[in-house]
């Protein structure tokens, strides 16, 4: 019995033919980026770059000494960092319990608190916003509940970082919880009893099994949750206070109200190096992960 085999000059017109559909396919995404994201990231970056002094254009870092020797900029960039990372802390130490309950829990309780932690992904920002204001303002919800238990001295976090950081963490738990109970999905049930049988804490487990192999996850949902409260709008607009502000407020303010285009595209262009920067993060796990699966 003798087994055909295609060879090269009949099998590479099929494979060329495989590798022109699968560009074609990935063609209309890949110009869309292209034409709506990169091509007027490059243009900003290089109208940041460039001074006209009377009629000569050269290159300049003028904008970036200007903003890093404005005092009110400096101040809303490192506020920005600031609401971020302790927004960050805060949705993992709310989300690693959430994940690691749904992940070994099951019943109705583990479903109804799965629908719970779900529910944001349903209720749009502004909506969130006004029933923040509603509940956490003055005279509110909950000033309401605890002159009723007796309990005075409520100070509003309305208009102050804690509102931020409290309306982005509410929009950040679905997500979180989703990414980081994927990832302790692949961890295999047999590691963990194994580690059991051999004497093994729930402490001792998490730390020496589980939070090794759920690092991408983690890196990835990190990630993530960084570009979108850096840039975030409306939770900080609503809730925030009106000095100092967050980047996203900032640039709307600067480019609406001031009517200072240059400044709020200087603005634009140093936030998006920031999120490029933790951007590569990301597309480097990604890769490293898809590599790991590939070799397996």
């Amino acid at each position: 019995m003798t087994t055909q085999t295609l060879s090269p000059k009949t099998d590479s017109p099929r494979q060329w033919r495989q590798a022109a559909f699968a560009y074609l396919l990935v063609a209309p995404p890949l110009l869309l980026m292209l034409l709506l994201i990169f091509i007027p990231a490059l243009q900003s970056i290089a109208r940041t770059l460039t001074v006209d002094v009377d009629g000569q254009v050269g290159f300049s870092f003028s904008r970036y000494v200007a903003f890093f020797q404005d005092r009110i900029s400096v101040s809303n960039l490192m506020f920005t960092f600031q609401v971020v990372f302790l927004t960050l802390a805060t949705i993992f130490v709310v989300c690693f319990p959430l994940a690691l309950y749904l992940r070994f829990a099951q019943g109705r309780l583990a479903a109804a608190v799965q629908i719970l932690a779900l529910f944001p992904l349903f209720v749009p920002g502004i909506i969130l916003c006004y029933a923040l204001i509603r509940f956490l303002g003055t005279r509110g919800t909950l000033e309401t509940i605890l002159n009723v238990v007796g309990v005075s001295g409520y100070r509003t976090p309305y208009l102050k970082p804690e509102a931020i950081i409290i309306g982005l963490v509410w929009e950040s738990i679905p997500f979180t919880v989703l990414v980081l109970t994927a990832g302790l999905r692949q961890v295999n049930d047999s590691l963990i009893e194994s580690a059991r049988d051999v004497g093994a804490n729930d402490w001792t487990i998490f730390r020496r099994i589980i939070l090794p192999l759920i690092m991408r996850p983690v890196l990835i949902a990190f990630s993530l949750n960084f570009l979108g409260i850096f840039g975030a709008y409306t939770v900080p607009y609503l809730l925030g206070p009106a000095a100092p502000q967050m980047m996203g407020v900032f640039m709307q303010q600067t480019f609406g109200q001031y009517r200072r285009p240059d400044d709020a595209e200087t603005q634009a262009v140093i936030t998006f190096i920031i999120c490029s920067l933790v951007g590569l993060l990301y597309v480097r796990t990604v890769a490293k992960q898809r590599i790991q699966q590939e070799n397996e």
